[in-house]
């Protein structure tokens, strides 16, 4: 199974997922569409000349942003989010904790959001 998002930039999402968050590039097809993976889950990046992101035919287009999320585990969350902040990503809130560990929301290049997570 695989997550597909669509951004504005494959080589931007690439330097943020493989640069930042530690995915392996698996495949690329030009500025149109790469292949990303971590830990065995790949993400799909679908640039605005993929055929993903085609308008629908009642005239929807497909767009970044939305509030549904891949979880990236991290074991030193708190030094990811330091390093992350270095770098000028986007977070959506400061950290939570809940019963089963924390998480924060970051935005990748195109703003679609990324659950960060550290169980307990």
């Amino acid at each position: 199974m695989s997550t597909r998002y669509i951004v504005r930039d494959v080589e931007e999402s690439l330097a943020f997922y493989v640069g930042l968050l530690g995915f392996r590039e698996v495949e690329k097809w030009g500025s149109a569409f790469a292949i990303v993976e971590l830990d065995g889950a790949t993400l799909w990046l679908s640039g605005p000349e993929s055929s993903a992101a085609k308008a629908m035919p009642d005239g929807r287009k497909p767009e970044p942003g939305g509030w549904n999320r891949i979880v990236v585990g991290s074991e030193d969350l708190e030094g990811l989010i330091s390093t992350l902040r270095g770098a000028g990503v986007v977070f959506r809130n400061e950290p939570l904790s809940g019963p089963g560990g924390t998480q924060v929301l970051i935005e990748d290049p195109s703003g679609n959001p990324i659950e960060l997570f550290q169980a307990r």
